[in-house]
């Protein structure tokens, strides 16, 4: 996605070989102009596949997700970090460890909003090593629901997340794949005809 990976480049700051910050756009401040063509992006892209509803992960995956639910018609559930008074009981609950906080956490989605009935589509903003992917995945297979495929972002294509989903069956799709943050650089995955 060309608007993405300009956004990137002029506004991504590399903070290392493996950490990319992009704080001005997407997790922390957000363009919501960028965030309705990503949505419409992941809503063209499975268009086609019956999705009932979107599984994030709080919190920088809500903006793309509830761009892609609004497109495609269908709510969004995020996952929360589970340290919430008022999420307390009939979760569904997987462990996650994040690469960028060096931290685990237990996510939690409550029963009443995820059913055997639905075909659900993982939306996050980043895929590094696939940990946050497959803790929505597990909710969602918690639930004995349908995973229809993983949207991504912005892919860190140097590290192991891709393969480890696609390994696994399922079909990944990233909006902008990074091939190497060396030097300070942002080099994209090349496309390939």
């Amino acid at each position: 996605m060309h608007a993405l990976e300009e956004k990137i480049r002029t506004e991504g700051i590399v903070l290392s070989d493996q950490v990319l910050k992009v704080d001005a756009f997407l997790n922390h401040q957000i363009d919501p102009v960028l965030m309705q063509q990503i949505g419409q992006e992941f809503a063209t892209r499975f268009k086609d596949q019956g999705i009932t509803k979107i599984i994030t992960i709080e919190a920088s995956g809500i903006a793309p997700a509830v761009m892609a639910g609004l497109v495609l018609g269908v709510p969004v559930i995020f996952a929360r970090k589970y340290q919430s008074l008022t999420l307390k009981d009939d979760l569904f609950k997987a462990k996650v460890y994040s690469f960028t906080k060096q931290t685990e956490s237990t996510i939690a989605i409550s029963k009443k909003h995820l059913t055997a009935q639905d075909k659900a589509l993982v939306i996050d903003d980043f895929l590094a090593n696939g940990q946050a992917a497959l803790g929505l995945i597990d909710l969602i297979k918690q639930a004995e629901a349908e995973v229809i495929g993983v949207g991504i972002v912005i892919e860190k294509s140097f590290q192991t997340g891709r393969q480890l989903l696609l390994d696994k069956g399922y079909r990944v799709e990233s909006l902008a794949r990074v091939a190497s943050l060396e030097n300070g650089v942002v080099r994209f995955v090349e496309k390939t005809a």
